[in-house]
């Protein structure tokens, strides 16, 4: 029997590095059993090819929102990717939003991509609003390209939901002009997130726009104790010192953390000599790093029974998000917490 939606829940099909692109099958039909209100699709050029697997996913659910979070606007000509979506909107009824990032500028630097501004992001959001009103564009020049002629179809008339994963206020203060959802980052503290809400729900207010009507998600490392020790260290450990090897200061400085921490964890020999250390680190790896990261630093994420992984992601949605993503774990391995969501959701 499939359980009532939860619109408040979703979780990433596919997280970290998969096996199979087609472990997303069975993700996905599990998923919506749970009743997890959307399921996110990430991309990466490997087998994780954004527009493929939202037509899997599409294929094999029923109800379930279908959100990119996030594919690049500028790795695809923007008729290809309007067509994306208008195919994903048909395929689904419906249920797809057209989620955009600006990427990570160290890989598109070395493939040649250019990096992403958060005035082209703006601009791309009118083509596509455009495109999905039946407008034939003439002659587009602007922050996103220029094409002699841009159109998907005459008798189109439908809006087109797109969502956004922000990092800065810049692209925050943008998805609250622009844009129907925001992704936020994983491992943000209970301050920075509170922040990021106020920005994006400020910014939609001073657009004109109801606040409400733009959903903030937050990505939140959900990290059960029923699953092995060594799994737990590399949801964790592994994945928060991957970002910090990709964008630590970054990090360090949205959430007020000290930047000197990540240099000194940069310079560690074991971090230098393992690239993705969610993906290839060892257990003794993961456990030597371990001592390198703050023990409040691996605090913002949902750990523990399925009692304190409830009570973490419910406090997600007090400090103003509109839904929380179980981040880094398959529904198989949320499903006990899910089902402690719904035991207590009457107390809570």
């Amino acid at each position: 029997m499939t359980a009532t939606i939860l619109p408040e829940l979703g979780f990433y099909t596919l997280p970290g590095q998969p096996n199979s692109s087609r472990d997303l099958i069975a993700e996905v039909r599990e998923g919506e059993a749970l009743g997890f209100g959307r399921v996110f699709v990430s991309e990466r050029y490997n087998k994780k090819e954004a527009a493929t697997l939202c037509g899997a996913v599409g294929a094999v659910s029923e109800r379930i929102a279908i959100s990119t979070a996030a594919t690049n606007h500028n790795t695809r000509h923007p008729i290809v990717t309007a067509g994306f979506a208008r195919t994903m909107q048909s395929l689904t009824g419906g249920r797809f939003t057209l989620g955009l990032g600006r990427g990570i500028a160290p890989m598109q630097d070395a493939f040649g991509i250019g990096r992403i501004t958060t005035a082209q992001m703006e601009d791309f959001a009118g083509l596509m609003r455009r495109l999905f009103r039946g407008e034939v564009i003439i002659g587009h020049d602007g922050p996103a390209g220029s094409w002699p002629v841009l159109h998907l179809d005459a008798t189109l008339d439908e809006y087109l939901p797109m969502g956004m994963v922000a990092f800065g206020d810049n692209t925050l203060e943008l998805a609250g002009r622009c844009f129907d959802e925001v992704v936020l980052h994983t491992f943000f503290t209970d301050e920075t997130t509170a922040h990021c809400v106020q920005t994006v729900k400020r910014a939609a207010e001073q657009a004109g726009r109801n606040p409400d009507d733009v959903k903030v998600w937050s990505c939140y490392a959900t990290i059960g104790d029923h699953i092995g020790e060594e799994e737990r260290l590399m949801k964790l450990v592994g994945r928060l010192g991957t970002y910090l090897q990709g964008y630590g200061h970054l990090l360090a400085r949205t959430n007020g953390w000290d930047e000197a921490v990540v240099d000194r964890f940069l310079a560690d020999e074991v971090v230098s000599s393992v690239r993705g250390l969610d993906v290839v680190g060892t257990t003794e790896q993961l456990q030597h790093v371990a001592t390198l990261i703050p023990e409040d630093w691996l605090s913002s994420a949902a750990v523990g029974s399925p009692a304190s992984c409830v009570s973490a992601v419910r406090n997600q949605l007090a400090l103003g998000c509109d839904g929380v993503i179980m981040h880094g774990a398959t529904p198989a391995e949320l499903a006990p917490i899910v089902a402690e969501y719904r035991a207590t959701a009457k107390s809570a």
